[in-house]
């Protein structure tokens, strides 16, 4: 218990005005980093919460609450219950930041600014480390996207899966930073292509598949030259494509405020 005290005391000097739950959420997220938790470690229970901090029964749970909501614990009930460690999703993590710049008008030369960059180190990092199973379902995506859709639903299906197969990169990549930041331009660009309607633009969706056709070749050869030349070229070849669409729909139209929400 010492060093849990020791690791969860040091913000009591630091923030007079801050909200009293608050300084305990800021405590137990340098609690987690100080002593290394793991998803599934149990916090200390609600009574030495209250011995600890010296706070209220209704402080305490106003923190646990709020760390419930951020995604870092979930509460279980009955025998064995109370508050327990939980990886934050991206989808967590990255909606809050989609919702922020809905209000900033995007469009796709402010995504493909930082994708150009972005995208060649990711697609360089998983080199020599994609699995057999994620081959396999590389392949299963760009074998969707070369069907011939019969209607919007299969052609919104076949946009997702375009983006779905940058992602399952970003999945294997083993920095855990570009991994995410990867993950959240395609999920900007889902609101933008997807939710937004721009969708039937036949010539992007061909692109797409002859690129990620030739970079699953290179990772067979596992070639990070011409790994690295193909997704430059590709984020390149994709802005274009990208200002093309925003051209004849209007770039105005593809993300209002309070857009691309589920």
């Amino acid at each position: 218990m010492k060093s849990t005290q020791d690791a969860m005391t040091f913000g009591h000097t630091r923030a007079k005005r801050q909200k009293l739950s608050d300084v305990i959420v800021e405590d137990v997220k340098r609690w987690i980093v100080a002593e290394r938790k793991q998803p599934g470690d149990r916090l200390p229970n609600e009574k030495e919460l209250i011995e600890l901090f010296g706070y209220s029964k209704s402080t305490v749970r106003e923190a646990l609450k709020a760390l419930e909501v951020r995604g870092l614990v979930s509460i279980r009930t009955g025998p064995g219950g109370g508050a327990y460690l939980q990886q934050v999703s991206v989808d967590h993590a990255s909606e809050p930041l989609r919702n922020f710049l809905h209000f900033h008008h995007l469009d796709g030369h402010h995504i493909y600014q930082l994708r150009k960059v972005l995208e060649p180190e990711l697609a360089v990092s998983v080199v020599g480390k994609l699995t057999p199973e994620q081959f396999e379902r590389l392949e299963a995506n760009v074998r969707l996207c070369t069907l011939e859709p019969t209607n919007e639903d299969e052609l919104r299906t076949q946009r997702e899966a375009e983006l779905a197969f940058h992602t399952m990169l970003a999945e294997a990549c083993p920095n855990p930073v570009l991994s995410f930041m990867c993950r959240f331009l395609n999920d900007l660009l889902r609101d933008l292509v997807v939710y937004k309607k721009a969708l039937d633009h036949h010539h992007f969706g061909e692109a797409n598949v002859d690129y990620h056709t030739q970079l699953l070749a290179a990772y067979r050869r596992e070639d990070a030259d011409e790994v690295r030349r193909l997704m430059a070229e590709h984020m390149v070849d994709a802005e274009a494509h990208m200002h093309e669409m925003e051209a004849h729909i209007g770039a105005k139209h593809l993300l209002l405020p309070g857009g691309g929400q589920r």
